[in-house]
């Protein structure tokens, strides 16, 4: 049978939903498959992702095998598959880099990392785990603010051969000088910034892009969130979320008829309530202005849980890089880049990329000719 073998780098929630989610969609379920945008890609179901690689930095997870470590502290998401067979994969020490923030330190040991009493690796020691592993996707998992690890990382998947997706705001499927180099050595890349599979970002888009359309215009917006899992704790370090904020805040500015000024425009994470867990809460508002230049305003509060919420798009986001490797194709894959990411090299209009994305799942691959008159068209309509 065909596998797809992912090295995870962070095993923390997101990972935690993804590994139960290959566990959980076994073939008894495809007829009543919940929650999956497809079963089937490029000839890969859900249950044919194997995890063959991992690394951590927190002393709970390192050593530990992949079925125990996603259910360590602090991981705190929702278990919706406990069943999870022992993999013979442990997780393996990763270098700390900029991937901990020294705030975190400062809270309880249930709540945040736990740093091991590991010697850290090398580059060249965890291309050769790579290789010796088989890992023909790495998925990056690090907290915002990482801009040296995930780098680094990067650079792991150029040597070791592998494919990237990137769930994470640092920009590297969006930089063309690394994009280039995914190109160059022949390996695909999907990036940047996961979106949700119904989460705060393409629920503000879908809301601003109709706003658009119905002739409404938009005076001010924003979308505050909260949350207690260790992705909130660490985002209360403000310096980390530069790239958090452009990602989020260029996803929507990227669907309004005219972009908006900074002032007007407020987007991203604003507070940590522990108890919240992995439950995320976002509070959208718009404000505009109807026929006859009449105020109106719309509030939504959205409530769902993050991590598997990731996992639903980054379960699709994998086959698709890994049906772009088996086709022989290098560097950013646009459609699914730009219809299951914040931050993609190039901005559509979601029902855009999405057809983008089934076209490439069919084969049926847009020409950028093509794809740059369908996206006017839609913006036009």
């Amino acid at each position: 049978m065909k596998k797809v073998r992912i090295g995870i780098i962070g095993v923390g929630n997101c990972a935690s939903s993804l590994v139960q989610g290959i566990h959980y969609y076994t073939p008894q379920r495809r007829r009543q498959a919940i929650g999956l945008m497809h079963w089937d890609i490029g000839g890969y179901a859900p249950h044919d992702l194997q995890v063959v690689s991992a690394f951590d930095i927190d002393k709970r997870k390192v050593g530990k095998d992949v079925s125990e470590a996603i259910f360590a502290r602090p991981n705190c998401t929702t278990v919706f598959c406990s069943d999870i067979p022992r993999m013979g994969v442990s997780v393996r020490m990763a270098p700390v880099l900029d991937g901990f923030s020294d705030h975190m330190k400062d809270y309880p040991e249930s709540h945040t990392f736990v740093l091991a009493d590991e010697k850290e690796p090398g580059m060249d020691e965890i291309v050769a785990q790579l290789r010796r592993a088989g890992a023909e996707i790495l998925v990056n998992y690090l907290p915002v603010g990482s801009e040296e690890a995930v780098r680094f990382w990067a650079e792991c998947a150029l040597r070791a051969g592998a494919g990237f997706v990137n769930c994470m705001p640092v920009f590297i499927a969006s930089d063309p000088a690394w994009a280039a180099r995914f190109r160059q050595q022949g390996l695909p890349i999907v990036g940047d910034d996961i979106k949700a599979q119904l989460g705060a970002t393409i629920t503000h888009r879908t809301i601003a892009d109709l706003f658009g359309k119905r002739g409404v215009k938009v005076d001010r917006t924003y979308q505050l969130n909260t949350g207690g899992n260790t992705d909130f704790l660490n985002m209360l370090n403000r310096t980390r979320l530069k790239s958090k904020k452009e990602s989020k805040t260029e996803a929507v500015q990227a669907v309004l008829p005219e972009r908006m000024d900074w002032e007007d425009i407020h987007i991203g994470p604003s507070d940590y309530v522990p108890w919240q867990k992995d439950n995320k809460i976002a509070f959208i508002r718009m404000e505009g202005r109807l026929f006859g230049d009449v105020p109106m305003n719309l509030e939504l509060r959205l409530s769902v849980e993050d991590s598997p919420n990731s996992a639903g798009v980054a379960i699709d986001a994998i086959r698709c890089c890994k049906l772009a490797m088996d086709r022989g194709e290098s560097g950013v894959i646009e459609g699914p880049s730009a219809f299951f990411m914040k931050h993609p090299p190039r901005q559509y209009p979601d029902d855009v990329a999405w057809r983008m994305t089934e076209d490439f799942l069919k084969e049926q691959v847009y020409g950028r000719e093509t794809e740059r008159e369908n996206a006017k068209d839609a913006i036009a309509a």
